[in-house]
């Protein structure tokens, strides 16, 4: 008697993450968090050289972030992977409040003391009009979680930004939490998890 698994079973699901291209804002240290550059030239050509390192791990799906940065990333991507393409709202950034377009020197000088926490204790801080931490995480894993639950057996790329992606590498990678500021995750780096 032959036992026959369905289709899925057989497969693991794997998480893409990736981050976008590079911007202006990046370059000049400007704090975006949900304010909308786009790709500056060198973020396109990011863009463009990720489709060759992406291609062999047969992505069937991309899940963006509407923010410009992120959106333009994966339409280059989806187009150079033949891959249908998705906004998912939650992944967007965190949201920076009054610093989302300040130079990260002019935060320190004008919010010395709230800066400081937010490098010591960054699960503590609010910038003022912002989100924390705690609730970006809640937002990208519930996202996450629909998404994984549409998509089982699939290899399924997100595109986002450094905060979230450093939670999500948290939640996956088991990485310490009171770190996550201080993950490195470059323009365009990514990181494969199976699920």
């Amino acid at each position: 008697m032959t036992e026959h698994r369905s289709s899925t079973a057989s497969f693991p699901t794997r998480l893409v993450f990736i981050r976008h291209g590079e911007t202006d804002w990046n370059v000049e240290g400007r704090y975006q968090g949900q304010a909308d550059p786009p790709l500056n030239a060198r973020g396109r050509e990011q863009a463009r050289a990720l489709v060759a390192q992406l291609r062999p791990l047969g992505l069937h799906v991309l899940y963006s972030s509407p923010l410009r940065r992120a959106w333009e990333t994966a339409r280059i991507l989806a187009e150079g992977l033949g891959i249908p393409l998705y906004a998912e709202p939650r992944l967007k950034e965190i949201h920076q409040g009054v610093w989302q377009g300040m130079l990260v020197e002019d935060i320190q000088r004008r919010f010395p003391e709230l800066f400081e926490r937010w490098e010591r204790t960054p699960w503590e801080v609010r910038v003022p009009g912002g989100e924390t931490l705690a609730e970006v995480q809640a937002r990208v894993y519930q996202a996450v979680d629909d998404i994984l639950a549409r998509h089982p057996g699939q290899t399924i790329g997100l595109v986002l930004h450094r905060l979230p992606m450093a939670l999500l590498l948290v939640r996956y990678r088991g990485l310490d939490p009171q770190l996550v500021r201080r993950i490195p995750i470059g323009n365009t780096a990514w990181e494969v998890v199976e699920v």
